[in-house]
């Protein structure tokens, strides 16, 4: 059956104008903040041939391995080709959210065979096109919203056809884009590398064997390692410290540990790192801080994981904050928390409708879905609202066991969701971070449009 790539195209096109809209009204007033000042004097820094490598006030130049690489250098990419200026990575930004639109539909089209309603795919690649969460995001100078479209755009590479056969070329070439796609992800976000071999596992068609899920798995998993290794090289000689991709690893768990509310938190230095100031060596010296401190008090450490939860998909809050912290005047309280309201309520709501949609799904189990479909709901209407996406989960995973034309974005959907809560329950938690899941909740959501039953 022909794809209706008219209609994948024209969400693409709607996400690509309304980007570009933010970047012609945010770049002028919104310089890079946050995180996103590091990024941006890092990718400077690549585009004029000096590496990647960090300039202090007194004139030393070491090199950096803090930050992950992948994002600074897709930005050193733009500036090296149209000049250094915010607004490069701004556009790159755009582009990638609409090339994200675009992958939804792919993920989602498999299933109008399976009796969703056929413009279900255009309405999830809107829904991404035009959420609140995402669209605002593109004037941040940040990893998440990139991470966000990668991850989509991986899934979509993934995506099996409804019946298939052996080894050929196009699924080999299948798993070669996924887990090139996937490699830049986690250069970008390095916590991406364990979601690889579960795309490779998605990727292939429902004739083959677990056995062949788990070689595909593999395949993904070693093109990602492959993409990454020039990198962790660079870091065996240059920060003498064989890093995947960075070194903040220890500092992550350090703020986790001392986190109270969850979130990030300036953190008390311990006396014993204070004078440690080789890059990857203060990382080791904060984590084994951590780890002592987590094996003296495992409890309270366990005690935090909720609050670290809640505030990674309770509020996402990503660009509400950016705008505000990048310039207060031009963005302010007030202007914060409308837009945080809305994007609050788009995206409870639409999390309600993928519950809706995933838990009153028709085959065996019916009742067991509703019922937790009925709690995941509740708990969406409740100060637990992170609750709801662990169930939604559930109910992902079910259905991509259950419904082979949409292994991979079930599947997908139910990995993306418990990796996120897995790693920021271990961490720290953050709005920013949970944003990840936005467009696949959004995806689910549009499978409650159904074909209607013939009388």
């Amino acid at each position: 059956m022909r794809r209706p790539w008219h209609a994948a195209l024209a969400a693409s096109a709607v996400a690509l104008v309304v980007r570009l809209a933010v970047v012609a009204w945010a770049y002028p007033s919104f310089p890079p903040s946050a995180d996103g000042t590091f990024y941006h004097k890092l990718a400077v820094r690549l585009a004029e041939g000096h590496g990647y490598t960090w300039l202090w006030p007194d004139g030393a130049v070491t090199y950096a391995a803090h930050y992950p690489v992948g994002y600074p250098a897709l930005m050193a990419l733009g500036y090296a080709l149209f000049g250094v200026h915010p607004v490069v990575a701004m556009v790159q930004n755009a582009l990638l959210g609409a090339a994200m639109a675009f992958a939804t539909h792919v993920l989602v089209e498999p299933l109008v065979s399976r009796g969703v309603h056929p413009r279900a795919p255009f309405l999830a690649a809107l829904g991404v096109a035009l959420h609140p969460a995402l669209v605002p995001y593109t004037a941040a100078l940040m990893t998440e919203g990139t991470t966000t479209a990668l991850l989509v755009i991986s899934a979509a590479i993934a995506t099996s056809p409804p019946a298939g056969g052996g080894w050929g070329g196009r699924v080999m070439l299948r798993l070669l884009g996924a887990g090139i796609t996937m490699g830049i992800a986690t250069l970008v976000r390095p916590q991406s590398l364990v979601l690889a071999p579960v795309l490779g596992a998605l990727a292939l068609a429902p004739s083959f064997s677990w056995r062949a899920r788990a070689a595909a798995g593999g395949a993904v998993l070693a093109v990602t390692l492959l993409c990454c290794a020039p990198w962790t090289l660079r870091n065996c000689m240059r920060m003498h410290r064989c890093a995947l991709v960075s070194v903040n690893a220890g500092w992550n768990l350090f703020i986790g540990e001392e986190t109270r509310s969850g979130a990030w938190e300036e953190a008390r230095f311990p006396e014993e790192c204070s004078t440690v100031w080789d890059e990857a060596e203060k990382d080791v010296c904060l984590e084994r801080v951590a780890h002592r401190r987590i094996r003296e008090a495992p409890a309270a450490w366990l005690a935090k994981m909720p609050r670290k939860l809640a505030v990674t998909f309770d509020y996402f809050g990503a660009a509400p904050w950016y705008l505000h912290t990048a310039n207060p005047s031009a963005f302010t309280e007030r202007a914060k928390l409308a837009l945080g309201t809305v994007e609050t309520v788009a995206s409870r709501l639409l999390l309600v409708v993928s519950l809706v949609a995933m838990g009153w799904r028709p085959g065996i189990r019916r009742n067991l879905r509703r019922l937790a479909g009925l709690v995941g709901v509740l708990a969406a209407f409740s100060p637990f609202g992170w609750l709801a996406y662990l169930v939604l989960a559930l109910l992902a995973a079910e259905a991509a066991l259950a419904e082979p034309a949409g292994m991979v974005l079930f599947g997908w959907t139910a990995a993306i969701i418990a990796a996120t809560a897995a790693t920021h329950a271990v961490f720290f938690g953050a709005g920013r971070y949970g944003l990840v899941v936005v467009p696949f909740v959004t995806a689910l959501a549009a499978l409650v449009v159904r074909r209607p039953t013939p009388a």
